[in-house]
């Protein structure tokens, strides 16, 4: 079970911040060549990124290409994908025809590097309202694709949509990506990054709206912001240990032949289980990687 709270975008132009965000408590970080980069830096910086794969972290590493219908896209796939590369994050997907182009691209890399198949992670990033309304195919196309981004940025600008603090305008997106990951058999998606730097407590609304969804993690923009991304991620300490209580009730009640019991006035059935053996699963994999780190 991969934990993936939070993924941290490091531009990567510049090596002072790519190196901090490889030391950092971030589950991933994403090296980007799309829009932080300029196009006449694109070159070297496809070249410091392939170098900065073989670098210690404490996390998995992925890299941003530019989109798929891009002059840039085939020539950054070519430089990244090397061994160290955990993934490749795809930005602008609108069709099925861009994620399969690029899966079979990254089989033929793998196969020139010796590399597992199927080894390099795929994301696809839904940020066009093309992108939302072909999603359903989107997900069935991709043999590599476990997980799928939200970028809200992109997504309101091309939908002439106002970005607000309270991001009640996100919801419609945010609902139908969730669910077609669930119907796709897909892990849960990540969630849009907050890009008011100043505002940590919209930030921290914002992730804990994403989790109510359904989000599995959300992406980040600057260090300060992984720390309340990840904590908001885990769950508090009282929802960890009723969690306890519930599967420790309800395998006493089930070994006894009882199906539903409750448990502090709150009623407990299988699918409160399930959930709650959910959440120890991935508190399991939290504290886990604590200890490697």
């Amino acid at each position: 079970m991969p934990l993936l709270r939070s993924f941290l975008f490091a531009p990567g132009n510049h090596p002072r911040r790519v190196e901090k965000a490889l030391t950092l408590d971030a589950d991933s970080v994403i090296l980007d060549l799309e829009d932080a980069v300029a196009t006449a830096e694109k070159p070297a910086t496809r070249k410091a990124i392939a170098a900065a794969l073989a670098k210690p972290r404490t996390g998995l590493l992925y890299v941003r290409v530019n989109a798929a219908d891009t002059e840039f896209c085939c020539g950054d796939l070519m430089a990244v994908v090397r061994p160290g590369l955990d993934g490749i994050i795809l930005p602008k997907v609108e069709t099925p025809a861009m994620l399969t182009t690029i899966d079979w691209v990254l089989l033929q890399l793998e196969r020139q590097f010796d590399l597992q198949e199927g080894a390099v992670d795929l994301i696809p990033i839904i940020e066009t309202a093309r992108g939302l309304t072909y999603l359903d195919a989107i997900l069935a196309s991709g043999t590599r694709v476990k997980r799928v981004a939200f970028g809200a940025g992109d997504f309101t600008l091309d939908v002439n949509m106002q970005w607000q603090r309270e991001e009640a305008e996100l919801s419609y997106a945010r609902a139908r990506i969730v669910t077609a990951s669930r119907a796709a058999g897909l892990e849960a998606p990540l969630d849009t990054v907050w890009v008011d730097l100043q505002d940590a407590g919209g930030l921290e609304a914002s992730a804990r709206a994403a989790l109510a969804y359904g989000f599995q993690g959300k992406m980040c923009i600057h260090p300060n912001q992984v720390v309340t991304v990840n904590r908001v991620f885990m769950s508090s300490g009282e929802e960890i240990a009723f969690a306890e209580r519930v599967v420790a009730a309800f395998a006493k009640a089930e070994a006894e032949g009882v199906a539903s019991i409750q448990l502090d006035g709150k009623f407990i059935d299988y699918p409160i289980v399930y959930r709650a053996q959910r959440l120890l699963e991935k508190i399991a994999v939290i504290r886990a990687r604590e200890r490697r780190i």
